[in-house]
């Protein structure tokens, strides 16, 4: 099958520091390749990928310090649309939440994957609007603030199950972990409060967007040394792996419905188990009692780290492996791209399928 796969321009694929929804993009773009598909790849050009590349920026915007994304995002949409109008694709696969949608009105099957919260209802007009548009959820909890909007299937993120090595033990003296991004919603403040309360050090290994900077220095910064907590900053992905792997869990005290939450399937496949609150996509995510706790409460939350040692962390692997592996998660893309091309070539709507 020539499938295109269209990625956002912010970071690269796959991302050299942040960047979730890149990085999964990149492991399914390569996994489609390994199953013998036609990728091509529209990315950033400093992308990596065994797939044709078709460079629609000189580089990630986000490094790069581009502050008004839009203009790279319609010359992207330009791109994209010329080679379908050209008949280079079966089928479209996007990225890129609503810049993408017109692409579904020019006669090839085009899906687009939600990648980041549904709750706006400044958007909600816009997904009951697009009936042409079939979209795809990273979890059943993101697709519930539209439940009128054309979903076609519920598809939760894989990737490949070598990528980080299982730690049968963490390091002692034992440390937890919060990892990912500065923000209000992710709650950095209260996994400092519910270390504390537990009595165990902290590493905080997140990158901080401009958008966010009052908010840490505010908020989050009074906060660090002392009592065991330390900031590291934005990581590469060789420490991120050791931080994983080391820590007795990972704190996920979000505060927001989280579309899915790359970070939880992370910490698992290093054995890591993930104490978090049960928002968004979690409960879908974590095993509670065998790969994690989902706990609202602060002192609950506290108590559940205390308590995280006596998970199995083979379990928390095992997890990963059944759940969450990239080939499953290509199968699944492969079924919904059989669907809709399908259903274009009979000659009757795309096919909906059950999440």
């Amino acid at each position: 099958m020539r499938i295109a796969q269209v990625a956002p321009l912010a970071e690269a694929v796959p991302p050299s520091l942040y960047g979730g929804t890149e990085r999964v993009v990149h492991w399914l773009t390569e996994g489609l390749v390994a199953r013998g598909h036609e990728v091509t790849l529209f990315a950033s050009a400093d992308s990596k990928t065994t797939a044709r590349l078709k460079p629609c920026a000189p580089q990630a915007l986000r490094l790069w310090g581009v502050k008004d994304t839009s203009p790279w995002m319609s010359g992207l949409a330009r791109d994209v649309m010329q080679a379908m109008l050209a008949g280079e694709f079966d089928v479209v696969h996007c990225h890129t939440d609503h810049w993408a949608f017109p692409l579904s009105s020019l006669g090839v099957p085009v899906v687009h994957t939600m990648h980041g919260r549904m709750d706006d209802p400044d958007h909600h007009a816009l997904y009951r609007r697009v009936e042409e548009c079939s979209l795809v959820s990273i979890s059943d909890s993101q697709r519930a603030p539209v439940p009128g909007a054309t979903w076609v299937a519920t598809v939760h993120h894989g990737m490949p199950v070598d990528l980080l090595p299982f730690r049968a033990a963490a390091e002692d003296p034992p440390f937890a972990l919060f990892l990912g991004r500065i923000a209000p919603e992710k709650r950095p403040d209260l996994a400092i409060e519910v270390a504390r309360r537990a009595g165990i050090p902290l590493r905080i290994a997140a990158k901080v967007d401009r958008k966010d900077a009052e908010y840490f220095e505010s908020t989050v910064k009074p906060l660090l040394g002392g009592d065991g907590v330390e900031f590291l900053g934005e990581v590469d992905d060789a420490t991120k792996s050791c931080l994983l792997g080391q820590a007795r869990a990972l704190l996920f005290p979000i505060d927001w419905p989280e579309p899915f939450g790359l970070v939880a399937i992370e910490a698992l496949a290093c054995g890591t188990p993930v104490i978090a609150r049960p928002c968004g996509a979690l409960p879908e995510l974590i095993e509670d009692g065998k790969t994690g706790f989902l706990r609202a409460d602060t002192d609950e939350l506290a108590d559940a780290l205390a308590h995280a040692h006596e998970l199995d962390r083979a379990a928390c692997r095992a997890s990963f492996e059944r759940r969450f592996a990239r080939e499953r998660m290509v199968e699944d893309y492969e079924r919904v791209y059989a669907a809709l091309v399908d259903g274009r070539a009979a000659g009757r709507p795309a096919l909906r399928l059950a999440a």
